[in-house]
């Protein structure tokens, strides 16, 4: 049997406490240790898991597959520090929500983060800050799933997904010179060096591999005049012009696309993504994540100058 190859697709991670809402099975593991919550597990096997803060994006992202069904474009993967047995907990849950995730690494009590790279991934969600912080200083493309209260509609099959620009699609170059030289010295560095690309960030490979995507959705629209896009990609960034321009020129130099920029200019956030309503928000900074999470999935990308206390 040939072996499964992951070239091609969008690969993503998740631990099993961003995809489900494991509050209560934590909570018993930390009172009662290792053992009890095998056993506890195990009394619960059937009892159906609720969707965690990740849950929504990763079930629309899932969907994607029916646009090459035989050859997956998007493979998840459970990541996750319990052990075999108790993951089973998960695994049936994650079968009674009808996601096509089939594949688990489980590592019981051990971080799974060597495995991020080894897999390819774009992206890794979690709900453990000081795994992402890990993941973050070697280079891996991981994000802390934020606790929120948005609700989505299951009746909307879209896919909406947002970004910041600074530290997030990018490196923190500019954040850098706006920490030292304050707004006036950030602009003219912007206006200097406007025909000059960033350097990519850590996702801006998961933008190429959405792209990839949106251009199988494009012709599938062209084969199917009634067939509807549905995934959709917003930057969402503290910028303005002139300083709009090179985020501009990078994401073209980059040889990637977004189908909404949103220059904000200090204006909050949480403004716009209310209305957007993306399925996935991330950014660098808590003060931009922590308005909006009434409305939308943050994700906190923790690189860059502004995380350096985390590390």
């Amino acid at each position: 049997m040939p072996a499964y190859d992951l070239h091609d697709r969008l690969v993503v991670g998740v631990a099993s406490s961003a995809l489900f809402d494991l509050t209560e099975s934590d909570a018993y593991f930390r009172e009662h240790g290792e053992a009890a919550y095998a056993a506890y597990q195990d009394r619960h096997l059937d009892d159906l898991l609720a969707p965690g803060p990740a849950f929504p994006f990763i079930k629309r992202l899932l969907t994607l597959n029916d646009l090459r069904p035989r050859d997956p474009l998007v493979e998840v993967i459970v990541l996750s520090r319990n052990d075999a047995t108790t993951g089973l907990r998960v695994m049936r849950s994650i079968e009674k929500h009808a996601l096509g995730v089939t594949r688990a690494f489980f590592t019981q009590g051990r971080s799974p983060l060597e495995y991020v790279p080894a897999l390819g991934m774009s992206l890794f969600l979690t709900r453990n800050a000081d795994d992402v912080v890990t993941a973050v200083k070697a280079g891996h493309p991981a994000g802390h799933v934020l606790e929120n209260t948005a609700a989505y509609d299951d009746a909307d099959r879209g896919l909406r997904i947002a970004f910041d620009f600074d530290a997030v699609l990018a490196t923190d170059e500019s954040e850098r010179v706006f920490q030292s030289e304050g707004m006036d010295g950030f602009v003219a560095n912007e206006v200097a060096k406007r025909d000059v690309a960033h350097a990519p960030g850590l996702l801006q490979p998961l933008v190429a591999d959405l792209n990839r995507i949106q251009r199988l959705e494009q012709e599938r629209q062209a084969q199917d005049p009634s067939y509807e896009p549905r995934v959709r990609i917003a930057l969402v960034t503290a910028r303005a012009a002139p300083a709009h321009e090179r985020a501009v020129h990078s994401l073209r130099s980059w040889g990637v696309t977004v189908n909404d920029a949103f220059f904000m200019g200090g204006i909050e956030k949480a403004r716009v993504l209310e209305v957007l309503r993306p399925h996935m928000f991330f950014d660098d900074q808590h003060g931009h994540l922590s308005p909006a999470l009434e409305h939308v999935a943050g994700v906190h990308v923790p690189y860059g100058v502004a995380n350096e206390p985390l590390f």
